[in-house]
């Protein structure tokens, strides 16, 4: 007798019925795949395991037999994605872009070794920092993960201007070339505007230190030709997830354009960092969910991607036109899928987030430059990139900041919010 899955079922089709048709879903680091990356991820390859890489002609790459299937699937997910973002080197087995961040660590970084990156307040993601893979992996016994400290692990931040949103190029170029660290880390969670990577690539090339942009939240945006061309301006790797401006599975990459002998130096290490390092078998079930988006991006990415920053800048328009103290006003609010906006003056980031969620607006609370506890900020980050793919535009984004800065006060919004979102109700750019 099969065993009953009934409740389970039924919350299944809650969280489809609340999340995926009535809420309005800003948080940045989320989206809604399309019916056919769905479709494929649900295989025998959801039970089956392909350590190492694609067995060729006359090569066993593989740990494990009876992978051929697997092996034309991963093949052209290396392929097309070359392809997309026009470049040389592709590693499709990471799991995360916080996995592709553990393999470049694990690759190249070894204790007592020095890595500049952006702190947290700055917007750079935990991971780049003290208590993440970056700090961990660099520290040696006796030395502390506290900031500050005579002993504290060899991480440095990078300075910034005074608006805080945006990279001290001409201090970050001083501070690498004294520094001289092992690895410079480029990339934020809260990211807004592009980095100076173009200024800084040449004094990093002059010393061999290898730069790691982490795209995560821009993948999607870089492959439409939105916010910058990192692997074009002088980064060694581009790591990156799959399921946030690039609507595919949760999956990770890791992207180079290294010429031959650079290659030879740089990508093995990133390779062993990948396999063994962080990560056994990958997930082989949501490969296929990959190659389907990475085809969707080929065909509509651009015009995707360019509504997505159009919106956001609307967006944040709107919610600054309503009395919200959005960030970044000077600079035209973004260059991202993303808006930051201080909601201190109506009860912090956590109480407006639950406020909000109360009203089927999900966002995430954030810390803002200047915050100091990450469980109390100051911020909302919000994105826009799903509401975009189920076809929402400017005048959406002005009555969404309307709704938006309606609930952060704490106003009866729902009913509009619901109705907002039934009138999309099918993904576009597929």
């Amino acid at each position: 007798m099969p065993v009953d899955i009934q409740d389970i079922e039924g919350l299944v089709h809650d969280q489809e019925t609340w999340r995926g048709r009535q809420t309005i879903n800003l948080i940045a680091s989320e989206n809604a795949q399309s019916p056919a990356v769905r479709r494929v991820q649900d295989s025998d390859f959801m039970a089956r395991y392909a350590e190492g890489h694609p067995n060729e002609e006359g090569k066993v790459l593989r740990y494990y037999q009876g992978t051929r299937y697997i092996d034309a699937i991963e093949r052209t997910a290396k392929r097309e994605i070359i392809e997309l973002f026009r470049c040389r080197q592709a590693d499709v087995r990471p799991i995360s872009g916080n996995a592709a961040n553990t393999a470049i660590a694990l690759g190249l970084l070894r204790g007592g070794d020095s890595v500049i990156a952006n702190s947290t307040d700055a917007g750079g993601h935990i991971s780049h920092n003290l208590v993440g893979v970056f700090g961990r992996r660099i520290q040696v016994r006796g030395q502390s993960l506290t900031s500050g400290k005579d002993n504290s692990v060899k991480l440095s931040f990078f300075p910034l201007t005074e608006d805080r949103y945006h990279m001290d190029a001409k201090g970050a170029i001083e501070m690498i070339d004294r520094i001289r660290p092992q690895l410079v880390v480029l990339g934020k969670s809260l990211f807004l505007f592009p980095e100076p990577l173009a200024e800084l690539a040449p004094v990093c090339r002059e010393h061999k230190i290898p730069i790691l942009f982490d795209g995560a939240h821009v993948l999607g945006l870089i492959a439409g030709g939105e916010f910058q061309d990192p692997l074009h301006e002088g980064a060694t790797y581009l790591t990156g997830s799959t399921h946030k401006t690039f609507p595919g599975p949760q999956r990770g990459v890791i992207l180079g354009n290294l010429e031959d002998g650079e290659a030879d130096a740089l990508w093995g290490p990133a390779d062993r960092g990948v396999f063994p390092g962080s990560s056994s078998n990958h997930h082989l079930h949501s490969l296929a969910g990959l190659v389907v988006a990475i085809r969707e991006m080929r065909a509509h990415g651009r015009a995707y991607v360019s509504q997505i920053v159009r919106n956001a800048q609307a967006f944040g328009r709107g919610l600054s036109e309503q009395g919200i103290s959005v960030a970044a006003k000077e600079f035209g609010f973004t260059r991202s899928h993303q808006v930051a906006v201080n909601v201190s003056a109506f009860g912090g980031g956590v109480e407006v987030a639950k406020r909000l969620e109360e009203r089927d607006v999900i966002v995430n609370y954030n810390m803002l430059p200047g915050d100091q506890d990450p469980r109390n900020p100051s911020g909302l980050r919000m994105g826009v990139q799903e509401m975009t793919r189920y076809g929402m535009k400017e005048a959406e984004m002005g009555e969404m900041a309307s709704l938006v800065a309606d609930g952060i006060r704490g106003k009866a919004v729902k009913d509009g919010v619901n109705g907002l979102r039934a009138r999309f109700p099918e993904l576009q750019y597929v």
